[in-house]
């Protein structure tokens, strides 16, 4: 089969060439992928030595075969998945526990957009507790994640003031509902919860606009720039902020009941994908550099051809 071989050169980072069809284990269903989509960790892994193993999480498409133990969806059905690798390819081995059956209505091009992105959000929202009726900071947010977190906080009732590097990048989310700044300085705190994505600077300046025992979900760090914090300043008295680092991997449940509440909000009309590049997977070398130089807002979508 065709897949998308990693090569180790920034200037191409993937080929399409040939490798094994998948041969899956009991627990996995074959998956022929319609669609896939790119992320930033993907492209910074990517980079560098050739890695061992092929690239891809966020898949969507049609099973071709069922998993042998009888679990997960059937032959036939139209499924979004989220495996640990191997994704840009024209099949994919996928543990039925990272698979969602797809409901009418919700193509694979919207749906392959969803896992990563779509899973760290709503994994965000469930850290952060209840928001309705709090204010809520997010920074970097003209991203996958800052577009679909903005959506479901402001769905959940929260007042969410995004920060984005552009009037461009934030004018989907003020059409959510969302108080958009392009700078910390123009952030109205104090803030019930900070979702902090930058590092460097950005860290301590967002952590200064936390309520007294408000908490910081730090979640990624965009800038590439290790972030400096004076505990003494903030931490010091019986109201003290928390400070949470945050993955969407460190919980005990598996992805399928997360995946399908994804789907079924975009099948509600409640949820919508944001695709700021839809190609053929011909194009994935491209994309991938356009999306680590900003150029793409939102999800970046390839899609499989022959």
């Amino acid at each position: 089969m065709k897949a998308l071989l990693p090569t180790g050169d920034e200037a191409e980072p993937v080929v399409r060439g040939e490798a094994d069809e998948p041969r899956p284990a009991p627990g996995q269903a074959l998956v022929k992928v319609e669609a896939f989509s790119v992320n930033r960790g993907e492209i910074f892994r990517l980079r560098g030595a050739p890695r061992t193993g092929r690239p891809g999480k966020d898949i969507a498409g049609l099973v071709v075969q069922a998993a042998a133990d009888g679990s997960g969806p059937q032959a036939g059905q139209r499924v979004v998945g989220h495996p640990p690798e191997g994704g840009w390819a024209e099949y994919a081995a996928v543990d039925t526990g990272r698979l969602a059956v797809l409901p009418e209505g919700v193509s694979a091009i919207r749906a392959a957009a969803l896992p990563l992105a779509g899973l760290t959000a709503l994994r965000l929202l469930r850290t952060a507790g209840c928001v309705s009726g709090h204010p809520v900071l997010i920074t970097g947010a003209s991203g996958g994640v800052g577009h679909y977190f903005t959506e479901l906080a402001i769905g959940a009732g929260a007042q969410v003031t995004a920060v984005t590097a552009t009037p461009e990048r934030g004018r989907r989310l003020a059409e959510f509902g969302a108080r958009v700044v392009h700078s910390l300085d123009d952030a109205r705190g104090p803030f019930h919860v900070v979702l902090e994505s930058v590092g460097g600077p950005s860290t301590a300046r967002a952590l200064a606009l936390l309520r007294p025992r408000g908490q910081l979900i730090w979640f990624g760090q965009a800038s590439r720039e290790p972030a400096r914090l004076d505990f003494f300043r903030f931490f010091d008295g019986p109201e003290s902020a928390a400070v949470r680092h945050f993955h969407y991997e460190h919980f005990d449940e598996p992805y399928d009941a997360d995946l399908a509440a994804l789907v079924r909000l975009v099948a509600e009309n409640r949820l919508h994908p944001e695709i700021g590049r839809l190609a053929d997977w011909r194009h994935t070398a491209q994309t991938l550099n356009d999306l680590h130089d900003r150029r793409i807002a939102g999800n970046a979508v390839l899609t499989i051809g022959q």
